[in-house]
């Protein structure tokens, strides 16, 4: 997590995914966003339910859009297990297990507001622990919904979600990772 004394550096890469640098991320995200390392986690609580989140309003990327779990950037050197932990605990007060990549080369670019995403994004499931206690700079709202409510909820309110999750959910779908009746 980045303090008052560290800054946030999110790795910038190649097509092929190989680091070429890394970027402060307020800098990062623009109108000509480079490319550069993601991750989306989709987690589960224990009897099987989606959780899901509304980014805050404050945020400058796609805000007030609901979306999966925990997404975000690992810095330099961390892999993504451990960025997904340090997100999920700073955003929503959450431990994760069971993580295992469910989309590994998962690419995609989005714009919203003149803010452009343009990430290599591979996509996880998994589950949390503890009770979410967002932080509501990073999360307006949350809920737990089963996978089907889920997707339903996706196709009847298209413009309220992140274009990833609509994308990511369909193609966990596809891989038939999630039961989908």
């Amino acid at each position: 997590m980045a303090t008052a004394q560290t800054e946030e550096l999110i790795v910038l890469v190649d097509e092929a995914g190989t680091p070429i640098g890394t970027m402060p991320k307020p800098l990062v995200h623009t109108g000509e966003t480079p490319l550069h390392r993601a991750f989306s986690a989709y987690l589960f609580d224990g009897a099987g339910r989606l959780l899901i989140t509304r980014r805050a309003q404050v945020k400058a990327t796609f805000p007030g859009m609901w979306t999966n779990t925990v997404c975000g950037h690992p810095g330099p050197s961390e892999d993504d297990v451990a960025a997904i932990a340090r997100r999920a605990a700073f955003e929503l007060g959450l431990g994760v297990a069971a993580l295992a990549p469910a989309l590994p080369g998962y690419r995609y670019r989005a714009e919203f507001r003149g803010v452009v995403e343009n990430e290599i994004c591979p996509v996880y499931l998994g589950r949390f622990t503890g009770e979410p206690a967002p932080d509501p700079t990073e999360v307006g709202e949350w809920e737990l919904l089963e996978w089907p409510a889920f997707r339903r909820r996706q196709e009847t309110e298209r413009d309220a979600w992140s274009p990833w999750c609509r994308e990511q959910a369909r193609l966990i779908e596809v891989a038939g990772l999630v039961p989908v009746g």
